[in-house]
């Protein structure tokens, strides 16, 4: 893995910690929400929730219009 890599999985990584961290203080929410709220770019923020999502740390339910993400 290059640095320029390693880099960017660090940064998705870090986004996650404030996904989970933001998670874990309001609740669940919508992905509309969470992009909105987490400070960073849209893309960072879903490839964030992909990581959680990976790790077995959130859950995705699919409402009628949306997403809503939650801790497991």
């Amino acid at each position: 893995m290059t640095t320029e890599n390693r880099e960017e999985v660090d940064g998705i990584g870090a986004v996650a910690g404030c996904i989970w961290s933001y998670l874990d203080e309001q609740g669940p929410v919508t992905m509309t929400q969470l992009v909105r709220e987490v400070e960073a770019p849209r893309d960072s923020v879903m490839q964030g929730v992909g990581w959680l999502a990976r790790e077995g740390k959130v859950s995705i339910t699919k409402e009628t219009r949306s997403r809503k993400i939650s801790l497991t």
